[in-house]
């Protein structure tokens, strides 16, 4: 596995970034721990003690309770790649988690984001 730059920052200081991404096209920040959540397996608390703990976000997609089977049905292009060509399995999960903030602030309906 290669070692990128992201895979070492925090979770913690990527969150505002997203949070702030989302409440500007009118989105909450329950609705962005709900995307969080989904994709993880995390619940609520669990996932405030990783934000807490300034979790790597190698460590959070390892830690994660029940990566979603469904991540595999997230596709289209995040920074320039295809999320499901990404061929590193963690760069994948972090480019999941930044696709579904996307589609998010896009306003789309938090069903089709959570892929129900």
């Amino acid at each position: 596995m290669s070692n990128h730059k992201i895979f070492d920052m925090s979770v913690a200081s990527v969150h505002p970034l997203y949070l702030k991404k989302i409440e500007k096209k009118g989105r909450t920040k329950e609705e962005l721990d709900q995307v969080i959540t989904w994709l993880t397996g995390y619940d609520a608390l669990s996932l405030d003690e990783q934000l807490k703990k300034e979790t790597s976000f190698r460590d959070f997609f390892e830690e994660a309770p029940e990566f979603n089977e469904n991540a595999k049905l997230i596709k289209g292009v995040i920074c320039g790649y295809r999320v499901e060509e990404i061929e590193d399995s963690l760069m994948q999960k972090i480019r999941y988690l930044d696709k579904l903030v996307d589609e998010l602030a896009k306003g789309k309906k938090i069903e089709k984001v959570l892929r129900s």
